[in-house]
């Protein structure tokens, strides 16, 4: 969940995202730092879709939908041994992305006005950002750090609803995604 004003985000924003914990180890004092998001209390996260609606919109029956879109959903594993980047963004590259990225096109079909990143992008890549707004120095000491740290697994069974308070990011609800047996990412 990549907001460049992650501190003075409005009250009442939101957004789905996939808690990595298995990646705190590797990348939460890097994160500290040089992600403004952890800093508002985001975890290590890979974003499903953000913005998605107003907090006072996801109640009664879109939560109900949520939980239905959602529990429709396999869990998986993903491998993090890659990072990526985007100008001024270091990430961890999941793979295989190709789930992470159906979950994100099933938010969107069925809340089409919530479209992710506020429709920026072409192309929404799944990640898992670990330093925004830094130069290609800081980018290249921090990608030489996470090697000796990659690669590792995250287990991928719920979706997370966080909103923000108007001072940090909280956790609203969890949405389980539907057990299926653990495999070794592709």
């Amino acid at each position: 969940m990549t907001d460049t004003n992650a501190n003075g985000s409005q009250a009442g924003r939101t957004g789905l995202v996939i808690r990595i914990p298995e990646a705190e180890p590797a990348v939460h004092a890097w994160r500290e730092r040089f992600d403004p998001s952890a800093r508002a209390g985001v975890p290590a996260h890979v974003t499903v879709v953000f913005p998605f609606l107003d907090g006072s919109r996801v109640e009664g029956r879109v939560h109900r939908d949520l939980a239905d879109v959602l529990g429709g959903h396999h869990s998986f594993d993903v491998r993090f041994e890659r990072c990526g980047r985007f100008p001024g963004v270091l990430y961890l590259a999941p793979e295989p992305d190709a789930p992470l990225r159906r979950l994100t096109e099933a938010m969107t079909e069925r809340w089409p006005e919530a479209p992710p990143y506020g429709g920026a992008f072409t192309e929404v890549v799944p990640h898992l950002t670990v330093a925004d707004g830094q130069d290609d120095a800081v980018l290249d000491e921090i990608e030489a750090a996470l090697r000796a740290e990659l690669p590792f697994t995250a287990r991928v069974s719920s979706v997370d609803l966080m909103v923000h308070d108007g001072a940090k990011w909280q956790l609203r609800s969890t949405f389980g995604l539907l057990e299926s047996p653990r495999s070794d990412p592709e």
